[in-house]
C-alpha cells in the first residue's frame, strides 16, 4: 500500500489520542513519500505516551504539513521522493507497525547505497521545519544539577576537567546536608513554575526523600523491572538463531505490563522507564549508565526546567552473561570507578542541556557529594575561574543564575 491509499479507518488500531490526532491529517499524509511517512507515524502512534513538549512538537509538525500546498509538499519532500523502495517494504503493514518498517528501511537503504541520500533529505527537512516551527523558549531559566561521587571517601585526581573552562570551580563548598538542600531547592522551583514533567530527580541508586511534586526515576525502584527484563533477555538469547537485530526488535516491542509496570495514571512515565531499559545500552546492569541515559532522554524528550541527577556506585565490570544471570549474589560495587564515570556523565549532562532552547540562560552545577568541591556554570559566572571561598550550594546556584 502507498500513502495515497490511506483511509482514516486504517488508524483504528492506534491509541485513542493518537488516532484522533492522525485522522485529522489524513489528507496531508496521503501526499507524503513512503520513504518518509512511517518515520512520522512511528512518533504519532506513541502520541498518548509522549511528554507535553514532544506532543507540542508533533502537533506543530502535522499542522505545518496540513498547511502546505501540493506544490510545497513536492518541494519539501523531493529528496525523499527520489528514494527507491522495494515491493516488500511497500506491501508491509507500515501503518500499524511503523517502527518495524523504519528498522527494515534502514537496512534496505544501507544495502542499496541510498543511506546518504536519505540522510541529506532528512537534514533538509529538519532545517525547513525548524525554520517555520522553531522550538519554544522555556517559561523560566533551566537548571541542571549533577551530584557525583557517592560513597567515595577521598579522591586526589582533579575533577570537572572538561567543565572548568566553562564555569567557576569552587573548593570551599559547605557539604553539610547538601543533597537535602538541593532537593528542597529543586522542589521549590517546581512549585514556583508548575509544569507537567518539568522538574525531575533521577537517582542512580536509591532515591533520597523527595517532594512528590518532582518526577522521580531511580535505578533502585526499577529493580524488579530490571530483573524481569534480564530474564526475558536470557530466554531470548538462548533460542536458536537469535541475533542482536532480532533481540532489539523484541525489546522495542515490550510494554510496561510485560515487565510488571502499569500503574494507573503513570502511563507516560512507565513507557519512558521501559524505553530506558530496552533502548539504552547497559542501563539494565550499570547504575551510572542508567543515570546518564535517563538524564539524556529526560532532557531530549521532556525538556524539563529543572533536572537533578545523582550518580551512585555501580557494580564492578564482569562478563556480560554473568551480569545478566539470575544470580542472587550481592554485586561488588566500584565507587571510585563510578566517580570517574559520573564525572564524564556530568559533562554529558551539560552538553545535552546546551541543546535545548534557552540554553544560553541556563545554569548548571556539579557537586562532589559529601565533599568541598563543585563547579557552577551560568551566564553571570566568569569562565575558567577558581575560588576557595566558603560557600553553600544554594549560594553557588544563586551566583550561577
Amino acid at each position: 500500500m502507498l500513502p495515497a491509499d490511506l483511509k482514516p479507518e486504517q488508524f483504528n488500531g492506534y491509541p485513542p489520542e493518537a488516532r484522533k490526532l492522525v485522522t485529522g491529517h489524513v489528507a496531508a499524509l496521503q501526499q507524503l513519500p513512503l520513504s518518509f511517512l512511517p518515520s512520522l507515524l512511528r512518533e504519532v502512534i506513541e502520541y498518548d505516551f509522549k511528554f507535553p513538549a514532544e506532543r507540542r512538537a508533533l502537533e506543530n509538525e502535522l499542522a505545518n504539513l496540513k498547511s502546505l500546498s501540493a506544490e510545497q509538499i513536492k518541494d519539501w519532500f523531493q529528496g525523499f521522493a527520489q528514494i527507491l523502495l522495494s515491493s516488500q517494504l511497500e506491501h508491509s503493514d507500515w501503518v500499524n507497525a511503523p517502527g518495524q518498517f523504519v528498522e527494515q528501511l534502514s537496512s534496505y537503504l544501507w544495502t542499496t547505497h541510498q543511506l546518504d541520500a536519505f540522510r541529506t533529505a532528512a537534514l533538509a527537512y529538519a532545517d525547513r521545519l525548524r525554520a517555520v516551527a522553531p522550538p519554544e523558549l522555556p517559561p523560566a531559566r533551566r537548571l541542571g544539577i549533577t551530584v557525583i561521587g557517592q560513597g567515595v571517601a577521598t579522591h586526589d585526581e582533579p575533577l570537572f576537567r572538561k567543565l572548568r573552562a566553562h564555569g567557576a570551580y569552587f573548593s570551599g563548598v559547605k557539604p553539610e546536608n547538601g543533597l537535602e538542600l538541593l532537593l528542597n531547592l529543586v522542589a521549590a522551583r517546581a512549585k514556583a513554575h508548575p509544569v507537567p514533567y518539568g522538574h525531575w530527580y533521577i537517582d542512580g541508586g536509591q532515591a533520597a526523600p523527595y517532594d512528590p511534586v518532582l518526577t522521580c526515576v531511580s535505578y533502585h525502584a526499577l529493580e524488579s523491572v530490571r530483573a524481569a527484563l534480564s530474564g526475558k533477555i536470557r530466554a531470548e538469547i538462548e533460542r536458536p538463531g537469535m541475533g542482536p537485530e532480532a533481540l532489539r526488535t523484541i525489546l522495542a516491542q515490550m510494554r510496561p505490563a510485560d515487565l510488571g509496570l502499569g500503574k494507573a495514571g503513570e502511563a507516560v512515565l512507565d513507557r519512558f522507564q521501559v524505553k530506558l531499559l530496552t533502548e539504552g545500552s547497559g542501563t539494565q546492569v550499570f547504575s551510572t549508565t542508567f543515570a546518564q541515559w535517563a538524564a539524556r532522554e529526560a532532557l531530549r524528550r521532556a525538556q524539563p526546567l529543572t533536572l537533578l541527577v545523582r550518580f551512585a556506585p555501580r557494580q564492578r565490570q564482569k562478563p556480560m552473561n554473568e551480569m545478566l544471570s539470575a544470580s542472587h549474589d550481592v554485586a561488588e560495587l566500584d565507587p571510585l570507578g563510578s566517580l570517574i564515570d559520573a564525572d564524564m556523565g556530568a559533562y554529558y549532562n551539560w552538553l545535552n542541556l546546551q541543546r535545548l532552547p534557552g540554553a544560553e540562560q541556563s545554569s548548571f552545577l556539579v557537586w562532589f557529594e559529601g565533599h568541598h568541591e563543585a563547579i557552577a556554570i551560568g551566564p553571570s559566572l566568569p569562565r575558567g575561574t577558581e575560588s576557595n571561598a566558603a560557600a553553600g550550594l544554594d549560594q553557588l546556584l544563586a551566583w550561577a543564575s
